[in-house]
């Protein structure tokens, strides 16, 4: 017969199982690809992730040549975000400069171009979530872009190449990605250096903003009617009317394609579509907080992995990814969202097996894109002209 050990006192036994709180990912981190054959090397060696927190002194380490320090001022005058810069070599021709942009991956995994993005959370513990390669747009370019951005759960930003909107609207037909947004055309920001306005990278600019808009309102906001920093003038006349689908910005937006715009108060983008060939995911921030959600879930869920699989178990990570929901319900991200066991996804044998299966669903809010008013003229409210008159009297 087992006996206890005698004791006269405390016992105080830690539980660490139950319900955990999911911290959601930062989706505020920029992934810049550009060049800079002047740039200090130490802080911007070639074809390796480079951690800037300090944007404002990077600038000053950037150099003048190549697309560096224009892209970071663009960032710079939006917000003063986490940058992962991947500075690569510029080429003898356009062709080469675009394959440097590319990268690719060596036979020992060294990584290099925008491939190098993906050694950013192994080389410096961070995602970058915002991805572009201002200055440096090419089909082959942006093509190879959104191919990063799908895996590393980013949204990239580009320039619609073409020097008219017929051009732009055929260029766009190359691409069918949801993690990948158009921009046409490019803004004009003054240059101390040249003294001068000079071309400012459209896709720099979004960056930046979407930046800021992540960290003070959130994913579920699209780049859309904010006002954007730190520029003069655009690089072509696009016209623009809110009452006119028949305009340079109406043709764009019925393509995908985001518009740069001059209002009566400054300057903004002007469209919330992403490249993809689904409805689902046709604007930016449903991709966005998909993806947020995607990653805030699987990167939390570590502690429930290896643990015996019991029912408590598994109603801890479902009320876990429920307490994430109502917490992101409250902030506005989604309208709704569950997350639920379904019996039929999970079989006796896929159990036996140590394997669980949980089903969540969430709806998020749309942009209003389309306002419409009735407007009518009445004569209903001479019908009491008379006590009108008597009332102003």
């Amino acid at each position: 017969m087992a006996t206890t050990a005698f004791k006269h006192g405390i016992t105080v036994t830690e539980v660490t199982n139950g319900v955990r709180t999911l911290t959601a990912v930062s989706t505020a981190i920029i992934g810049l690809v550009a060049t800079a054959t002047d740039a200090d090397a130490t802080v911007f060696p070639l074809d390796t992730p480079a951690l800037i927190s300090d944007v404002e002194t990077a600038i000053g380490k950037a150099g003048v040549t190549g697309t560096l320090a224009r892209s970071l001022r663009a960032i710079a005058d939006q917000t003063r975000p986490i940058i992962v810069v991947i500075r690569v070599a510029e080429g003898e021709d356009d062709a080469e400069t675009a394959s440097n942009v590319i990268g690719t991956t060596a036979v020992d995994g060294t990584r290099t171009g925008m491939q190098a993005l993906l050694s950013a959370v192994a080389q410096l513990g961070v995602i970058p979530r915002i991805l572009g390669t201002p200055g440096l747009e090419s089909q082959a370019v942006t093509t190879a872009l959104a191919i990063v951005a799908k895996k590393l759960r980013a949204f990239g930003y580009a320039r619609a190449l073409g020097t008219t909107v017929a051009a732009a609207k055929l260029y766009r037909a190359n691409f069918s990605q949801r993690e990948l947004m158009l921009l046409m055309p490019d803004f004009l920001a003054w240059d101390t250096a040249q003294d001068e306005n000079v071309t400012s990278f459209a896709a720099a600019r979004a960056m930046g903003l979407r930046a800021l808009i992540d960290e003070s309102t959130g994913p579920q906001k699209t780049l859309s009617n904010v006002a954007v920093q730190g520029v003069v003038g655009l690089t072509q006349p696009i016209h623009w009317d809110i009452e006119d689908q028949d305009t340079d910005a109406g043709l764009l937006n019925a393509s995908e394609i985001t518009a740069l715009v001059r209002k009566s108060a400054g300057f903004y983008f002007w469209g919330n579509r992403t490249c993809s060939d689904g409805p689902l995911f046709a604007f930016e921030s449903s991709v966005r907080v998909a993806q947020l959600l995607a990653d805030t879930i699987a990167h939390g869920m570590d502690w429930a992995m290896d643990k015996p699989l019991t029912p408590s178990l598994a109603k801890d990570i479902i009320e876990t990814v429920n307490g994430l929901f109502r917490n992101l319900k409250a902030a506005g991200v989604i309208l709704g969202a569950e997350a639920w066991y379904d019996e039929a996804s999970n079989p006796i044998d896929s159990l036996k097996a140590g394997k669980l299966r949980i089903r969540y669903k969430y709806t998020v809010p749309p942009p209003l894109e389309d306002l419409g008013f009735y407007q009518e003229i009445t004569d209903e409210y001479f019908a009491d002209f008379a006590s009108q008159l008597t009332d102003a009297g």
